[in-house]
C-alpha cells in the first residue's frame, strides 16, 4: 500500500489566522471536501470529557468542524458511546448532562448531541466483519445508521492500549457498554498486595461492585462480578491494581482496531487529532495528570492508521515536560526520540494495534507528512 497522506499544523497564530481558522484550512489541504456531504448524515465522534478532567479538546473547535460540514449540507451531530465504568457517561442522561456542562451544547456547537448507544448503552447494531478476535461488534445505533464518520480525536496516553488516538476514539469509543465489555473481557486485573494503602479508591467507582477491603484492609476483586474494564488500574495512584499477567494489551488493541473497523465499515470517513495536552492516562477519568510533552499541533488525514503512526511519532520525537510524570523520573533528561508512551506504561504495546489495524486493511502504517 502507497503512504498515505498525514496532513498538520503546528500551534503559531497571527492577527490573521487564529487556532480556528487554520483548523479549517488544514481539513479543507486535506481533502476533506472529497466527500460528498449534501444531506448527509455525519457523526462527528468526539469525547466529551468525564466532569472534572479539563484535557479533552474544547468544544470550540468541534463548532468550527460542525459550522463547516453545514456549510457542505451535512446534517452533522456529535456523538460518543456510554462508557462501562461508573462515572457522569454511564448513561445517557448523565452523558448528555456531562456534554452540556463541558461546552457541548447547542449554545457553542451549533448541533445536536445525540448518544450513540442510547439510554442504557444497549441500543446497537452487531456488524459482521469475520474478524479474528471479534466476529460482529457491537457498534452504537447512531454510528451504525450515520451515512459519514469525522473522528476528532485527543491524543494521549491509555493506560491499557499505550495511547489513545484515532483507532481507540473510533473503536473503544463508538462501542455500546456491551461491546465495550467484549473488547475488556480479557482484561481482568489483579492486586499487587504490598502496593495497596486501602485508599478505598477503587471500591468507590467500582461499577461492578467487584472490588472490596479485606481483614487487612487491602484490596481483593471478586472475578465473579469483574468484567475487566480498567478503571481500578487506572485510577489506582500506587501501583496496586494492574493489568493481570494471562492478559496483553496486544490483545485489546486487536479487538480496537477490529471494532474500528466495524466503526468505518464502507463509509466515508475522515480524522482529526489534536496532539494538545497530552495528559499520560484517558480523558475518561474525573482528572488530568500534567501533560508530558509541549502542546505539538493538529493533524488530519483519511486514514487513521497513518495519522496514529505520524501522532506517536511525533511525540516520540518530541522533549518531556519537567513538570509531569515524567519529568518527576527523568529530571535531567528531555528524552527526544524515545517512546513516552512505553515509558509510562511500560506493559502496553501501542504499536501491536496500528499493525493488526494495518494487516486487516483499515490503512497503512506507512506516511508522507505534509505540513502546512
Amino acid at each position: 500500500m502507497d503512504a498515505s497522506k498525514v496532513y498538520f499544523t503546528n500551534l503559531r497564530t497571527t492577527p490573521s489566522s487564529n487556532l480556528l481558522t487554520k483548523l479549517e484550512r488544514l481539513v479543507k489541504r486535506a481533502g476533506i471536501e472529497r466527500i460528498d456531504f449534501k444531506n448527509q448524515f455525519v457523526a462527528v465522534k468526539i469525547h466529551f470529557g468525564e466532569p472534572g478532567n479539563l484535557a479533552y479538546i474544547r468544544p470550540n473547535y468541534a463548532a468550527r468542524i460542525v459550522g463547516y460540514l453545514q456549510s457542505l449540507g451535512a446534517k452533522p451531530f456529535l456523538t460518543d458511546s456510554n462508557t462501562l465504568y461508573s462515572g457522569g457517561r454511564s448513561n445517557a442522561v448523565d452523558h448528555l448532562h456531562s456534554a452540556m456542562i463541558n461546552g457541548f451544547n447547542p449554545i457553542t456547537v451549533p448541533c445536536n448531541v445525540i448518544i450513540a448507544d442510547g439510554l442504557k448503552g444497549t441500543d446497537y447494531r452487531e456488524v459482521p466483519i469475520g474478524g479474528e478476535y471479534c466476529k460482529s461488534p457491537k457498534i452504537g445505533a447512531a454510528v451504525v445508521d450515520a451515512d459519514i464518520i469525522i473522528s476528532m480525536n485527543h491524543f494521549k496516553g491509555h493506560e491499557q492500549s499505550g495511547f489513545g488516538g484515532a483507532l481507540k476514539n473510533l473503536g473503544m469509543g463508538c462501542a455500546s457498554v456491551g461491546g465495550k465489555l467484549e473488547l475488556h473481557s480479557s482484561s481482568q486485573p489483579v492486586v499487587i498486595r504490598e502496593n495497596c494503602t486501602g485508599c478505598r479508591i477503587c471500591v468507590r467507582y467500582c461499577a461492578h461492585d467487584a472490588i472490596h477491603l479485606d481483614d487487612e484492609r487491602i484490596a481483593v476483586i471478586d472475578y465473579d462480578k469483574c468484567v475487566g474494564c480498567g478503571q481500578c488500574v487506572a485510577l489506582c495512584q500506587y501501583g496496586s491494581a494492574v493489568v493481570g499477567e494471562d492478559d496483553t494489551s496486544e490483545r485489546l488493541n486487536y479487538k480496537i482496531a477490529e471494532y474500528t473497523k466495524a466503526v468505518l465499515n464502507d463509509k466515508p470517513h475522515f480524522h482529526i487529532s489534536f496532539i494538545m495536552n497530552v495528559s499520560p492516562e484517558c480523558d475518561c477519568w474525573n482528572h488530568n495528570d500534567a501533560a508530558i510533552v509541549p502542546d505539538l499541533g493538529i493533524a488530519a488525514s483519511f486514514d487513521p492508521v497513518a495519522l496514529d503512526q505520524a501522532c506517536a511519532d511525533m511525540v516520540t520525537k518530541a522533549p518531556i515536560l519537567h513538570g509531569g510524570k515524567l519529568g518527576e523520573v527523568y529530571t535531567h533528561e528531555h528524552l527526544e526520540g524515545e517512546d513516552k508512551f512505553r515509558l509510562i506504561h511500560p506493559d502496553t504495546d501501542w504499536q501491536a494495534g496500528l499493525r493488526h489495524a494495518e494487516k486487516i486493511g483499515i490503512g497503512t502504517r506507512r506516511y508522507e507528512l505534509i505540513t502546512m
